[in-house]
This record gives structure tokens, sequence and C-alpha cells, in this order.
């Protein structure tokens, strides 16, 4: 029985594999397995995978691979004979996944993969595949570089804080640790004063702030990784059924275990939950297939929250 792999995890391992196949066009499967750390039924449910995607209208652009008598075969698909004509920013994701890829096990980086790599990374005028990787800003507004010089002077700060749980705004006495960026937003880690607890704040919803210009002697605790998520151990967990075609909630959000159940189709999901206002939000995205296990107190929060939706609709 083959590993439990998210679709990212796949992917990057088809992105290597493919190529090193072209170029050698007839491969025994154990030794496709023993290159990329895979088993063979890992091997054989990629590459049906592969020989299912191709482009419009589907009839004779597919990739060309199949395995018969345990040994693959694979063809060069007609779209990869002609020169590629990419936007600049297709050629920068590009270079972004190859750079990741190349680090996997199997990777041949004398390939064509990594001949390819240096060549758009010549024109895009970027680092080559042993440099370092590249680096991305993203740009800093007014109050994050303001919020950096708080933490830098360990001042606390007042801010007006939005929450999607409570719908609203309220003021918060924080004392800011770090900044940091992550996914494409800032946030501000600090100690809630009234709280006497870390906090992470996302700086966008920041509606004010404001600098005390109380300054306080610097903690000795330990900071918190910056983007960890739902890494603390004080979080509570929930268990939840789902069937396989919900299996996305895996590769959104981090888990604990994932168990495959006895019934056909069917998995159990444990992770942790920031509050009880986000896994109704989660109910009710993944629908009434879904299942809240445990703890029983929240059995009933992604029927409660799809509810309370469908009554405003009713009263507007």
């Amino acid at each position: 029985m083959s590993r439990r792999r998210s679709a990212e995890q796949r992917l990057q391992r088809l992105l290597v594999m493919l190529p090193w196949l072209m170029e050698r066009e007839t491969v025994p499967i154990a030794e496709v397995a023993q290159r990329f750390g895979l088993s063979e039924a890992e091997v054989t449910e990629d590459l049906e995978l592969a020989a299912m995607c191709g482009l419009p209208p589907y009839a004779d652009e597919l990739i060309d691979v199949y395995i018969d008598e345990g040994v693959v075969h694979m063809g060069i698909p007609r779209v990869f004979t002609r020169p590629l004509q990419l936007s600049a920013v297709e050629a920068f994701e590009l270079l972004v996944a190859v750079r990741a890829a190349i680090r996997l096990p199997g990777v041949d980086r004398t390939g064509a993969l990594a001949r390819g790599f240096e060549k758009i990374a010549a024109v895009l005028g970027q680092p080559g595949i042993d440099d370092e990787g590249v680096s991305i800003e993203i740009e800093q507004t007014p109050i994050v570089e303001d919020l950096v010089d708080a933490a830098r002077r360990i001042e606390i700060v007042v801010i007006e804080y939005w929450s999607p749980a409570a719908d609203g705004t309220r003021e918060r006495r924080v004392l800011p640790r770090q900044v940091f960026a992550d996914r494409g937003h800032w946030y501000l880690t600090g100690v809630d004063c009234d709280l006497a607890a870390m906090r992470t704040f996302r700086t966008d919803r920041i509606v004010s702030h404001t600098r005390t210009g109380e300054f306080v002697d610097p903690p000795d605790d330990d900071l918190p990784t910056p983007g960890q998520w739902f890494s603390g151990a004080d979080l509570q967990r929930a268990t939840i059924r789902v069937p396989e075609q919900l299996m996305w909630l895996i590769e959104r959000y981090p888990v604990d275990e994932v168990t495959t159940l006895a019934e056909p189709g069917w998995v159990e999901v444990v992770l942790p939950v920031t509050s009880e206002h986000w896994l109704a939000r989660l109910m009710v995205r993944l629908g009434p297939s879904a299942q809240v296990v445990a703890p029983e107190s929240w059995r009933d929060v992604g029927r409660a929250a799809a509810a309370a939706i469908l009554a405003r609709y009713q009263t507007t």
C-alpha cells in the first residue's frame, strides 16, 4: 500500500522524474523506484496521473507514458518539441518550482531539467542552480516599519485590532516582540498585556496603533519560530471524519494524524483548532458530508454556522 502523499509532493516528484524518463525512454520500474526513493506502487500511481495530463483537446496531446511488464516506456510529447513561449512571470514561477524540485532524491543535476533551468535563469538574470535561491521582498508599509522599531525598543503599543471571530474591533495593549512576513502578509508577535500571553496579529487587520512611550526590560522567554502556525501544545484538537474527495484539507492545513477507515473512501483527520469560530468556518467549507467526531461539544458547530448563514439570507 502506498503512502499518503500530498498533491504538491507528487507534482514535485513528477517534475524531476519525467525529464529523466524522456531522456532514457525505456527504464525498468524497479530502477525508477530505487532512483527516486519511491515504491513501485507509488511510481505506477504517479505515472498513471501523468498519463492523463496534457493540452486541449487532449486527443493526441497527452503525456506519452505507460508501463508494460514491469518496464516504463516514455515518449516525448509534441508540446515539448516546440519552443516554450513563457511570460516573465511564468518563467519565474518555473524557476522557483525547479529550484525546490532539484533537491529531491534521484535528480540528475546535469540532466535536461538542470540545463533548462540554467538557460531560463540566464535570461532572467537569476542565480544559477548551485547558487543561493531567489529573494522575494514584500513591501513594508509604514505600520510595519513603526512596529519593527517598537519591537527593537521594547515599547508597548496600543492597537485597535479587527478580529474575524468577533466580527469587530477591540483595543489591545501589546508588547511587540517580532515582526515577520509569511505567505504574503506581515505579522506582529507580541505579549498581549491584558492576557499576559503571546499572541500573533496580522498587521493589515490593525485599524490603528499608538506608541505609548512605555518601555520595559527585555523579556528572557524564547520567541516562537516565525511562520510556524498551529504548533502550540495548548491548542485544542478536533477529529473530523471526511470522504477522500475532501482530502484537500490535509494539504491546506497542518494536521497531527490521518487514519484510513475500514469503510472505503473515508478517513479521520486530527488537527489543531485555534477557536470554535475557526472550526465552524472550516466545517461549512467542507460541507455536510464532513463530521466532527470529537470533542462532542463541537459536533454541531458546522450545522449551527450553516443555519446562521442561511438565516441571514432569509432575513435579507
